[in-house]
């Protein structure tokens, strides 16, 4: 591949294709375990759905559909399968999340400093290669999955916000939502790897599935490290005529300052920040609530095993994804054409994929009985869900393209808790009591939390660059001129 050359992909295109599959990959060593363990263990106790966060539920039930119709063929020996109870198997899954928890800010403010390249390829590294020990854990003892879990969740923890800053030097302003929807394709991710999952662990066994994913992403960051790099002046390959395109629609030639410490005063008490926080906490504790909790729902209620249709299953994941990819077409062009403000842009697609979910989940409160209504319900709620791309979740770029990392890992730091509480209140409201009545109860408060979060956005939510984007520098440095956007470890080094 001759990125940048004539008649070939572009720099920013092949960005954008390494970014696509990275996510994919990303979300696969994160559930594989998730997937695995229900023929990992001998016997599969209570396990607690959404623990840590992750997206079990509806997601596993896809890969299950694969698996449990083998499984008394199954190649995987008695000597293979491990004596796991329901607390150690719990512990195994939820150890994930406190690494994750973790990270989410540290990585974002460390992409701004060293850049976003380094901070997301070495995490994606580093997480591959703990998949790929995964099954020598597994042998040794419970104890040793739980810390190799733990650690593959801190390193895949400052992989999402460290988007953020790559973004900031790579896609002009007008361009971003459809960067951004990038990060969508771990939704894509889950539509695909998990069936492949399910399908190599009924043939091969279930130690295929870590050497699978963890061989991909080995290979992935491989050819990230060779084909990405931190910034378009310092990739050897980008033409003249792309390197100034970019940096041009970026003012990375104008000489604005950057940065050198975070102005957490002003950002901790921006209410476009909080704006941010609040939407996406309520954006992702309704989506972990929906995908986790439907096929509960639908068993206990409804009588519906949703898990023997491994298309229903998928449906919300595509779904999302084609959406994110829609609206951030949409939004760009709307931009681009000066047909509405970035402000009124970002408002108007909040509201659509956050609040109209909000009202779905009242009409679910008066027709939920109903099989049809429910999963046409649930499955437009995250379908819509996906517009977030053009709305909230890169707005961080737009009010400070310097510190949008730190945002975002503010953001998704509290936005993490959301998949245990969720969980936790469902477990609350129907244990013992699986009645239409308490799941009522349960749509009720996520219409109020999609609402409520919504409407904060729209409230406090704005386009426009804060003033504290760049602030005062202190004492000697205060005259000195650098690139916004670029990593500060790569502008001591041009100022040498």
């Amino acid at each position: 591949m001759t990125t940048g050359a004539k008649g070939w992909l572009t720099c920013r295109q092949v960005l954008n294709i390494m970014v696509i599959f990275g996510f994919m990959l990303n979300y696969a060593l994160r559930v594989n375990f998730t997937i695995a363990i229900v023929v990992m263990a001998k016997t599969l106790k209570n396990l607690t759905e959404g623990a840590g966060g992750d997206d079990l539920g509806n997601g596993t039930a896809l890969a299950l559909s694969g698996v449990t119709s083998t499984t008394e063929e199954s190649v995987i020996a008695e000597e293979d399968k491990f004596e796991w109870d329901a607390y150690q198997q719990n512990l195994m899954l939820g150890s994930f999340f406190w690494g994750y928890v973790l990270t989410e800010l540290p990585g974002g403010r460390l992409a701004e400093i060293i850049g976003g390249r380094r901070v997301f390829g070495y995490s994606m590294l580093f997480a591959s290669v703990l998949t790929l020990l995964t099954p020598i854990a597994a042998y040794t003892n419970y104890i040793a999955v739980v810390i190799l879990r733990a650690v593959l969740g801190f390193f895949l923890g400052a992989s999402w916000p460290a988007i953020h800053p790559l973004t900031a030097v790579w896609i002009p302003p007008m361009d971003r939502s459809k960067f951004i929807a990038n990060m969508m394709a771990s939704s894509l991710g889950a539509a695909i790897t998990m069936p492949i999952c399910g399908y190599l662990i009924a043939t091969i066994g279930w130690q295929s599935v870590f050497y699978f994913t963890g061989g991909l992403a080995l290979l992935w960051s491989i050819t990230w490290f060779l084909v990405v790099f931190e910034t378009p002046a310092s990739h050897p390959r980008i033409t003249a005529e792309e390197r100034n395109e970019i940096e041009t629609a970026i003012g990375a030639g104008s000489k604005a300052k950057k940065p050198t410490y975070v102005p957490w005063k002003s950002i901790i008490t921006s209410p476009p920040v909080w704006a941010i926080i609040l939407t996406h906490g309520a954006s992702v504790f309704g989506f972990f609530t929906v995908v986790n909790q439907l096929p509960t729902y639908m068993k206990y209620i409804l009588n519906f095993n949703i898990k023997e249709n491994g298309l229903l299953s998928s449906l919300p994941y595509f779904g999302k994804y084609a959406m994110a990819v829609l609206s951030s077409h949409l939004a760009d062009h709307l931009r681009k054409t000066g047909a509405l403000t970035t402000t009124a842009t970002r408002k108007i697609f909040t509201a659509f994929a956050v609040m109209t979910p909000g009202f779905l989940m009242i009409v679910q409160v008066y027709m939920g009985e109903n099989r049809s209504w429910a999963v046409g319900i649930f499955t437009l709620a995250l379908f819509l869900n996906g517009a977030v791309t053009a709305g909230y979740l890169g707005n961080g770029l737009d009010i400070a393209p310097n510190f949008s990392g730190t945002i975002f890992g503010m953001a998704n730091t509290l936005s993490s808790f959301g998949g245990f509480v969720s969980a936790y209140m469902v477990g609350v409201l129907t244990n013992d009591n699986q009645t239409y009545g308490q799941w009522q109860i349960v749509f009720w408060i996520l219409a109020v939390i999609y609402i409520v979060g919504s409407s904060a956005y729209l409230i406090m939510g704005t386009g426009e660059l804060q003033p504290w984007n760049n602030p005062p520098e202190k004492g000697a440095i205060e005259n000195r001129e650098t690139e916004e956007g670029v990593p500060l470890n790569q502008q001591n080094q041009n100022n040498k």
